[in-house]
């Protein structure tokens, strides 16, 4: 199953729309996030593992793969920390996907 959460990309004043897509499988375990993310965006990774664990929540030892798609278009920011997070915990079967489906998701996650 992928997870969808919806949030967004700042250029400028625009806000444009962001797909955040989360992926669990079989396979060598790891964490990626792929889609044009500039360094705070690939720093996500730790941020969320370590917030979800501060809840009691553990990834599980799997291939996760985060896209945010569109794929060509640069993201900058740690916003994308809470859309990643809900994209995990929806994909972890811990949240239902139709909670979060009228939302748009902003947010930096905190140790």
């Amino acid at each position: 199953m992928v997870a969808h959460i919806e949030t967004v990309a700042f250029q400028g004043v625009e806000a444009r729309p962001v797909d955040v897509q989360v992926h669990i499988a079989g396979g060598v375990v790891g964490f990626a996030v792929v889609g044009l993310g500039d360094k705070a965006v690939a720093e996500s990774r730790e941020r969320v593992r370590a917030a979800l664990s501060a809840i009691g929540l553990g990834l599980p030892a799997k291939r996760i793969t985060v896209n945010l798609a569109p794929a060509d278009m640069p993201k900058e920011g740690s916003h994308y920390d809470l859309p990643i997070a809900l994209g995990l915990l929806v994909a972890m079967g811990v949240l239902p996907p139709q909670e979060l489906e009228r939302f748009v998701c902003i947010g930096e996650l905190s140790l």
